[in-house]
């Protein structure tokens, strides 16, 4: 299996685990593997891009996706969502009430301003799928084989609604972090009127926590990096907003 990831155009990022840096807005979507079940974090930006992923992902394992993690409510990570119909959605405590009353709008206006057209971006939000179940605090996922999946609630920082997924390592495999927007590579990280600045920092310390110093930190957009770098973006991120 792990060996098939190029194959479809996907970078192995550890075992059983990869992702894809979509066209576009170079948006992460990853996906971790289990015995009897797979994880996709986050869903891309429409439902045509959410029916390619999920495409990818069922020719990549034989088998569809069982469980989604939203890492945050922006539409280049959840407007696929309703491409995965029978998984199970999970999301940051809030989302869901935040996506059945004031997201929507919000997520078309954006998706709008940063090009997306209004036909897609109709058809994504029309079909807007909620998280069915709300994470506050950690939630450990099992995937069946022993592969466990720690959801977390980090947030508000980027967002008022910030998920992370934590993939425990195993000898010769390190931890993996799946980060969302809370870790930019290729770009300076991005506030916007959602953002909640003066948490941020606290979040990555929450984040390097979970993972340790030894771990794998996929960003939502950019190549993986490692603890270093987190650190140093926290750095930067208390530096800019004035907090410690």
């Amino acid at each position: 299996m792990d060996a098939s990831w190029e194959e479809f155009g996907w970078e192995r990022i550890g075992h059983g685990v990869g992702r894809r840096r979509l066209p576009g807005w170079d948006a992460t979507v990853a996906l971790v593997t289990g015995a009897d079940g797979a994880l996709l974090f986050d869903t891309g930006s429409t439902l045509r891009e959410g029916a390619e992923v999920r495409a990818q992902a069922e020719a990549l394992l034989g088998r569809r996706v069982t469980h989604i993690a939203l890492s945050h409510p922006h539409f280049d990570h959840v407007l696929g969502t309703a491409a995965f119909s029978g998984a199970e959605v999970y999301g940051a405590a809030g989302l869901a009430e935040f996506l059945r009353k004031d997201g929507a709008a919000g997520l078309h206006s954006s998706a709008l301003r940063h090009g997306l057209s209004e036909h897609d971006a109709a058809e994504a939000v029309d079909a807007l799928v909620a998280p069915k179940h709300q994470v506050c605090g950690e939630w450990t996922l099992d995937l069946g084989g022993g592969r466990e999946v720690v959801l977390a609630d980090v947030g508000p920082a980027h967002s008022g609604h910030d998920l992370v997924a934590v993939v425990p390592g195993s000898p010769g495999s390190p931890a993996v972090v799946l980060c969302g927007d809370l870790v930019e590579e290729s770009g300076e990280p991005q506030a916007g009127e959602d953002a909640h600045p003066a948490r941020w920092p606290v979040a990555l310390d929450r984040l390097l926590a979970l993972g340790g110093e030894d771990a794998v930190y996929v960003p939502g957009h950019g190549a993986v990096v490692d603890a270093a770098f987190v650190r140093e973006q926290r750095r930067r991120l208390a530096e800019l907003f004035g907090v410690s």
